[in-house]
This record gives C-alpha cells, sequence and structure tokens, in this order.
C-alpha cells in the first residue's frame, strides 16, 4: 500500500505537469472505486497548485479541490494523450498541454473526491494529526500525545489522529532506528526517547522520499519507475535474518491485524 514517501513522490512527479495545465477533460471509465466518483466540474479550470496533506493528493482547480487517493494499489501516471487506457485504468484528466493524468487502480481502494471551499475541512481531512516532517510534530508534542496510553507506541505512530502518513513500513524501521521495540506502551516513553523517535520518523521518511519511496508490489512513480529505500530496510521483510547491527535474528510478531519486525538485543 503506497504510504507518505510514495505519495510524496508521485506528487513530486505530477507537479511539474500539472500545475498551471488547462484541464480540457475528464474521463471516468469506471466510477466504482472506494467511493463513486462524483461529478468533476473541472473542465476548462487551471491547477493552480498540488499539495499534500496525509496520503492524500489535492489539486487545487480554483473553483475547489480535486482529491486523490492512491488507495491499495493505485498509482497515478503521466502520459501522451491518446495512450490506449489497460485493464485497470479507471480514470483520466486530460490536461490541454498534449498529456494525461491516469489513475490505474487494481484493487480499486483509491478516491477521486471533489470538494468546494477550504480541502482541509473535508471529512476525511478535517481530524487528521500533524504531518511528521513538519515543526508542529516534535518531542513535545509526541510526549503529551502518548501521556497515559498503554497502546504499543507502534500503533500509536500509526494513528493519523496523532501523526498521519507514518505506515506499517516506516514505523518498523524508525522505531528500530529509535531503539525502541514497538510492543512498548506508548506512555511508557520519555522525553528524550520521543525526541529519538520523532528524529529517525523525519529521517527514515525523507530518505525515503529520496529514494523514490518502496516497491513490494504495486508502487511506479509517474514515469512508471519502482522506488528503490526497500533495499535499504533494516527489519521490514526479514524475519528470522540477521540484524545489521548486531547479528540476531530478526523477529516477527502482530500487532493490530499488521506485522511487526523488530531485534529483540537492538530495540528496547
Amino acid at each position: 500500500m503506497p504510504e507518505l514517501p510514495e505519495v510524496e513522490t508521485t506528487r513530486r512527479g505530477l507537479e511539474t505537469h500539472l500545475v498551471g495545465a488547462t484541464i480540457s477533460d475528464v474521463v471516468i471509465r469506471n466510477r466504482n472505486l472506494r467511493w463513486p466518483i462524483p461529478a468533476l466540474p473541472v473542465r476548462g479550470r487551471t491547477i493552480l497548485n498540488l499539495t499534500r496533506r496525509a496520503k492524500y493528493l489535492l489539486m487545487d482547480c480554483g473553483n475547489g479541490t480535486l482529491i486523490l487517493h492512491l488507495g491499495m494499489s493505485g498509482s497515478l501516471r503521466i502520459l501522451p494523450v491518446g495512450t490506449p487506457p489497460a485493464l485497470h485504468d479507471h480514470f483520466d484528466l486530460i490536461l490541454g498541454n498534449g498529456k494525461l493524468m491516469r489513475l490505474r487502480d487494481p484493487r480499486r481502494f483509491g478516491a477521486v473526491l471533489w470538494h468546494e471551499g477550504d480541502a482541509h475541512t473535508h471529512p476525511l481531512l478535517a481530524a487528521l494529526g500533524p504531518e511528521p516532517l513538519q515543526d508542529d510534530f516534535d518531542a513535545r508534542y509526541l510526549y503529551l500525545a502518548t501521556r497515559g496510553r498503554s497502546i504499543s507506541i507502534k500503533q500509536c505512530i500509526m494513528d493519523n489522529h496523532v501523526v498521519v502518513g507514518v505506515g506499517n513500513i516506516y514505523a518498523n524501521e524508525s522505531l528500530f532506528r529509535s531503539g525502541i521495540k514497538p510492543q512498548l506502551a506508548a506512555g511508557k516513553l520519555s522525553l528524550p526517547r520521543c525526541a529519538k523517535l520523532v528524529a529517525e520518523i523525519r529521517a527514515t521518511l525523507a530518505e525515503a522520499i529520496a529514494q523514490g519511496g518502496s516497491t513490494l508490489r504495486d508502487f511506479v512513480n509517474t514515469s512508471g519507475q519502482p522506488g528503490y529505500f526497500q533495499q535499504h530496510y533494516w527489519v521490514y521483510g526479514r524475519a528470522n535474518e540477521s540484524c545489521r547491527k548486531c547479528g540476531a535474528a530478526i523477529k516477527q510478531i502482530r500487532q493490530g491485524q499488521r506485522s511487526s519486525f523488530y531485534c529483540g538485543v537492538c530495540q528496547k
């Protein structure tokens, strides 16, 4: 499933082609995504900006915002106008510059939505926590957000009400780099350990973005190229393999229906 680095990689790849372009047409081949694609009053509109909030892409069209989500298996590609669609190519935004933006989504858990007014007031975005790469996500914030909480720290940092965009892969990697075991109760983290975790979440996400994200199954960027961060994993997907730091076997457990990977020696 595309996580924050993959979505940010996609945003950066789209931005050059989309911002300033005029939308000449919309092609909807299958409305039945996670939510039905609504009527989109965007023909003739100029794309003013393309931003990201959590794992949502926000396309400012002046009269409203096109909200895009990649779901479990989606990708957005920039292609020449007239490129024949494949089986799972459900949505095209035709641009006046001879290009199109195409959503491919085999599992159809993605979303194409429309919102008039401030996009951040949309019900899917209004209650989200801070962005992990922005200044309001700091050690003090995380320390206060975890007080009195018995939930595991891994599940806590994956809660979008606490902080957005720290999905399963990057939660595992950040906790390893912080020396914190994933099953530790969130409320037991000291302020210095919160500072370490915040720093490693930021560093892990920044490095993943620089590597074009992770490609485990379906993700490709806007040019159809995979990400490479999976080549640098410390623990994710490495159950029973040797820890790259100490040589102990990486352990795997289940937490909240998701797999957690950690080193019992390096993480406490």
